[in-house]
């Protein structure tokens, strides 16, 4: 069964356009990754869970704030690996400084038997569209692209 993963799209708008919500990947090897590798919340889940239930749990669990509204549906998109990532856009502002996210047990340095805990997310950032679309890993840009044409098709 391939794997399947609901993640949310945190945006606000601003008299400078759109912003979108982009979590970046805690732990030693994306320390020093950028372009690329930003993405937004989001996490695996199983057969028999619906797909809003677990973007609202791995947002909660990779930002620690729970969230409640009117969200739109994206078209789901599939990664190069065969994964399904189901997504909803919100229309919230949060303090992205003070998220807070799980941790996880990674052994560092690999092959090493070390443990260390590190956190599914080091930060959370805005970015206005342009920019979010450089740092967001290239398979989930579709998922920028989609809220931005439904915003602008809204706009009459």
């Amino acid at each position: 069964m391939p794997k399947q993963s609901a993640g949310i799209l945190l945006y606000k708008k601003s008299p400078d356009g759109v912003a979108v919500l982009l979590a970046h990947p805690g732990g030693p090897y994306w320390k020093n990754k950028d372009q690329g590798v930003w993405s937004i919340p989001k996490g695996e889940f199983e057969d028999g869970e619906k797909p809003l239930d677990a973007a609202l749990r791995e947002f909660k669990e990779e930002t620690g704030v729970a969230l409640r509204g009117d969200f739109l549906e994206l078209d789901p998109i599939k990664l190069k690996s065969g994964k399904t990532v189901y997504a909803w856009a919100l229309e919230m502002d949060v303090d992205a400084g003070n998220l807070k996210s799980n941790t996880f047990a990674l052994e560092w340095p690999p092959k090493s038997g070390k443990m260390v805990n590190v956190p599914e997310n080091d930060r959370a950032e805005w970015f206005p569209v342009a920019e979010a679309l450089e740092k967001i890993n290239p398979a989930q840009a579709a998922l920028v692209h989609q809220l931005t044409t439904r915003l602008s098709n809204n706009k009459h």
